[in-house]
């Protein structure tokens, strides 16, 4: 009979199991931890922190004394107290300009999200003539600057006397953001299958029942990413209150803190703390809808 001998083992799979060697996954482990890496993630670290900085300060000098913001402005976390928010929020009126911000942003938020959904669902699965055309119609307004109508604008809403109103003001806000959002809901839902709404069809439904039960779930990720970015935009708006709302009845978050820079002195203390109060609805934002804005974009890329 003929000796039968016994397969040697792989020497790469035995580098590869064996970690106490010298070789194999140690070895690997040891490669990724080059110079060139390092020195990189020293320059990303040195990054974030120059990035974070600014924030960081901001917080420092809300919650330090006020003659500690005075003395040493820029020590970070020297002294401890409440009074620079107080201040504030009653002497300087935040109380007022949030909730005005949130009548400014919330609305106009929603009016562009609704549009521009069932305007992106029509130009992507609703066949009619001129769908085209209509589109590169309405994207056109991404590449039209609002300081070239905004003069005109404003003696458009004087004429009509939505001038210095909340109507005025989010109709203005809303119009801003429709081409964006009209472009962006256009990718998702031209990349769902065209079967699902054929069998919806067959099954009976109605064009309604297909948008609202079929499609609108399936782009949840874009109608959240959507959201922020038009939230985040809105309710950082300078220029649209400062020109619409003249009258200072409802001044939102960020042309509150432009009152702070009047006059000949500067309250640093009570600045920091407005600025705080106006970033900080922005970053809970973005914390609890990270996902979907992380989903979104990284969809519409790559259907884009």
């Amino acid at each position: 009979m003929t000796a039968v001998t016994p397969a040697r083992p792989d020497r790469r799979i035995t580098e590869l199991a064996d970690p106490e060697s010298g070789q194999g996954r140690g070895s690997i482990a040891a490669r990724r931890h080059t110079p060139r890496q390092v020195v990189l993630h020293l320059l990303l670290a040195a990054m974030a922190v120059f990035t974070l900085m600014p924030v960081i300060l901001v917080i420092s000098t809300t919650l330090k004394t006020p003659q500690d913001v005075r003395i040493n402005p820029f020590g970070l976390f020297t002294s401890f107290s409440f009074q620079n928010i107080v201040d504030a929020w009653t002497v300087g009126r935040f109380s007022d300009y949030v909730l005005n911000s949130i009548l400014l942003t919330v609305p106009s938020t929603a009016l562009v999200i609704v549009i521009s959904v069932m305007a992106g669902y029509t130009f992507a699965r609703l066949p009619f003539a001129g769908r085209t055309f209509l589109f590169y119609l309405v994207v056109l307004g991404l590449l039209v600057p609002f300081f070239t109508y905004m003069i005109p604008l404003y003696f458009q809403l004087r004429g009509m006397g939505l001038l210095d109103t909340l109507v005025g003001a989010n109709l203005v806000l809303a119009s801003t953001g429709i081409s964006f959002g009209t472009f962006f809901m256009r990718a998702f839902f031209a990349e769902l299958p065209q079967e699902l709404e054929q069998s919806a069809r067959v099954d009976g439904a109605s064009e309604l029942q297909i948008f609202l039960r079929v499609m609108l779930p399936l782009v949840g990720s874009g109608i959240g990413a959507l959201t922020v970015f038009t939230f985040l935009a809105n309710w950082n708006n300078f220029l649209i209150p400062l020109l619409y709302l003249p009258s200072g009845d409802f001044r939102p978050l960020t042309a509150g803190l432009y009152m702070f820079t009047g006059g000949r002195s500067l309250d640093i203390g009570p600045l920091a703390a407005g600025t705080l109060i106006t970033i900080l609805p922005v970053i809970v934002l973005f914390i609890v809808l990270q996902r979907q804005v992380t989903q979104g974009f990284i969809s519409g890329a790559v259907k884009g």
